[in-house]
């Protein structure tokens, strides 16, 4: 499996994990698009998802899940690995270095994270290095435009509904400032929370596209799993991404 090769920047999140069914990352040429392939061995039908990254992005976290029309969660088609293993590349050591390591960040991903539904020992919502998601589903972050081709699973109902979460550290603006919750830590390394973007989609093959509208935001400090509608604070956030979009195949 070919793998991108990228510099680190200090405060960037470059996804790493090992896997034993990796995911397929095919690299891109410089004009070319990522392609990402999940859960290959699935017998329902390709959700294939193509971003385009916006004026705003830099090393943000993703997931991509399905839930039925009653919201019931149905499958994760995609979840950055620091995410999904709960081991980032980069974090603060005691001693003040960076370096590779365990690293709980509810507010990373909290509407993901709480559809998927695992609850660790430390009783958050989050996958854990003893519990990690499947490698199956997760693959490193995209560095720009990308494809997703995702398999649903035999028996996934016909309409559902599709979500995308994203979120990018540390991008501050006058409303979402690092002294707006004094205090609270996890909310310190979000900044503006996590955006979810949504669009119902038939899953029949051949129809789409369907474009992904934002819909919503997670809790700034992940301590739940509720959609937020309210975007009128939202900036530089509502920039990461330019368009996304989904076609069934």
């Amino acid at each position: 499996m070919k793998r991108i090769i990228l510099p680190l920047a200090v405060l960037s999140f470059i996804i790493l994990g090992g896997s034993c069914h990796p995911v397929k990352e095919k690299t891109p040429s410089i004009t070319d698009t990522l392609t990402i392939i999940t859960n290959q061995t699935g017998s329902g039908v390709t959700v294939d998802l193509h971003f385009t990254k916006g004026t705003e992005h830099n090393h943000p976290l993703m997931a991509v899940w399905i839930e039925d029309t009653n919201h019931h969660y149905l499958q994760t088609l995609y979840v950055s690995r620091s995410i999904a293993t709960g081991i980032y590349p980069k974090k603060i050591t005691d001693a003040g270095a960076w370096a590779p390591g365990e690293q709980r960040r509810p507010a990373a991903l909290p509407v993901w994270s709480h559809a998927y539904g695992y609850v660790s020992t430390d009783g958050l919502f989050l996958p854990d290095p003893a519990h990690p998601v499947p490698d199956a589903y997760t693959g490193a972050t995209p560095q720009g435009d990308f494809e997703l081709r995702a398999k649903t699973e035999k028996g996934t109902p016909k309409i559902v509904d599709l979500y995308f979460e994203i979120n990018q550290s540390w991008d501050w603006n006058e409303t979402w400032h690092n002294s707006a919750f004094p205090g609270d830590n996890e909310y310190a390394t979000s900044a503006q929370p996590s955006l979810v973007y949504h669009a119902r989609i038939a899953l029949l093959s051949g129809t789409g596209p369907y474009w992904l509208e934002p819909n919503g935001h997670g809790h700034p400090s992940g301590k739940d799993g509720k959609t937020y509608s309210d975007l009128s604070t939202f900036t530089t956030a509502l920039q990461i991404a330019k368009k996304i979009t989904v076609v069934i195949k």
